[in-house]
């Protein structure tokens, strides 16, 4: 091995070391220690640090203060509380309807942080109606994942937006391949989730669990919609956070919608897509906090600007380190993948699904990967490989799996003897394989 060799398999242990010290650290660890990848590649090997990702991390900024606003007046529990209604009303098909819900509230928030609140109300109406809980929580929660990759507001979406646009692969396109791959995706694995697992019934943990009082039998699907009251200001506040996300996605299809600005090259322009998500969705902010009359300091607060922050922070540091590693060893790394990766496109969405094992991010794996992939000339394949970066559900550290494994009473959603071999594995391989594979038809027919 020459010295070029032994250096980049260094820089790349570096890489690695700070992504594991950042997933030990959990949070906002994983953007610090990322801070400290790029200090070592800088100042120990002499690679040239990059631009941090200032756009992504603005249209982060723009859509988590929108939503951290909505929660605030209320807007987010409006919305779990008409995720719950359609739940309810369709309890035997609960493993179909459940996963479907849950795409589409993430969809439409950005974030499967959101996804949390409909995790008891799976449970509840799985359970009283004799089904096996962990056939739609699994489902679910993978479902909740899937949409990222797909929501015009997502930090993913971001990401992919600031990085092909310029490319002319815009918002279009990238929705008209990812929305049809994934919602495909999320629904063959809930037909394959119908018959995993014993009936709830036959489940030996389950009846143990009866046996010992550790949880009630079911009441023959006699649960009940909470009762609690919502404030005024809910329905409004979820209503014009939705049609933030319209005209996101209505200025997106059409660019005549957006003023037209002087460009580097001469002439005039739509105005790009990622100024536009951040104006549209700060303004959205402001009038929801104006109409609702709620307090400004109450948003920060909120789980949804909490989870923001990290967002952010990760999206920094992670991607940075990723994109300067990637920038400074960029004609060694094309030689060594880029003919396989080009003749095999399926390598590098491998590629992107364990880097997302280990970055636990859509958005940072995106932003971290997918300039790579550009340079390969892959070109629509990468948004076809896009669900790829929901590798997260691998290893069962997530938070939305630990979660739906608590929240699941009866003992059937879980981490088997090896690992490995948990409730989530089956139904995240089928829905991101699928995905994926619709992806590349989608890509071979229309563009």
């Amino acid at each position: 091995m020459d010295l070029a060799g032994l250096k980049i398999y260094l820089e790349f242990a570096v890489v690695i070391g700070a992504i594991l010290l950042g997933s030990r650290s959990g949070g906002v660890g994983l953007g610090l220690w990322g801070g400290v990848g790029v200090l070592v590649l800088a100042y120990v090997f002499g690679l040239p640090p990059t631009a941090p990702p200032v756009d992504v991390m603005l249209i982060i900024l723009a859509v988590i203060m929108a939503t951290s606003v909505m929660e605030a007046a209320g807007g987010i529990d409006f919305l779990v509380r008409s995720a719950e209604g359609i739940i309810r009303k369709n309890p035997r098909q609960i493993t179909i309807v459940a996963p479907l819900v849950s795409y589409a509230f993430t969809f439409g928030a950005g974030t499967g942080h959101v996804f949390y609140p409909l995790l008891p109300i799976i449970h509840e109406v799985a359970h009283e109606n004799g089904i096996r809980p962990e056939r739609p929580i699994a489902v679910s929660t993978i479902a909740s994942q899937q949409a990222i990759t797909a929501s015009p507001v997502s930090a993913a979406m971001a990401a992919m937006i600031a990085l092909f646009e310029p490319l002319g692969f815009g918002l279009t396109q990238i929705i008209l391949i990812a929305l049809p791959a994934t919602i495909c995706g999320v629904f063959i694995a809930s037909l394959v989730q119908t018959r995993i697992g014993k009936e709830l019934k036959d489940d030996p943990e389950y009846n143990r669990r009866l046996k010992a009082g550790e949880i009630d039998p079911p009441r023959g699907g006699k649960s009940g919609q909470s009762e609690r009251s919502l404030p005024k200001s809910a329905r409004l506040s979820a209503v014009m956070f939705l049609l933030g996300v319209a005209i996101i996605v209505v200025t997106g299809l059409f660019p005549s919608l957006r003023p037209a600005v002087p460009v580097a090259k001469g002439g005039l322009a739509p105005l790009d897509m990622a100024t536009t998500i951040q104006i549209v969705m700060l303004s959205i902010a402001a009038l929801i906090m104006m109409l609702t009359r709620i307090p400004a300091a109450s948003v920060p607060k909120t789980n949804s600007a909490q989870a923001g922050l990290t967002a952010i922070v990760g999206i920094f540091g992670l991607a940075w380190l990723g994109d300067t590693f990637i920038k400074g060893n960029e004609k060694l790394i094309i030689g060594l993948i880029g003919d396989v990766a080009t003749a095999y496109p399926v390598v590098f969405a491998a590629g992107l699904f364990f880097a997302s094992v280990l970055l636990f991010s859509q958005a940072a794996t995106t932003r971290a990967l997918m300039p790579l992939g550009i340079s390969l000339g892959l070109s629509g394949n990468l948004v076809a490989m896009w669900p790829a970066v929901n590798g997260y559900f691998f290893l069962p550290t997530y938070g939305t799996l630990i979660a739906a494994i608590n929240f699941d009473r009866t003992g059937t959603t879980r981490i088997g003897r090896f690992v490995l071999n948990h409730s989530f594995m089956l139904p995240g391989l089928v829905s991101t394989t699928c995905a994926i594979a619709v992806g590349l038809l989608l890509v071979k027919l229309f563009f």
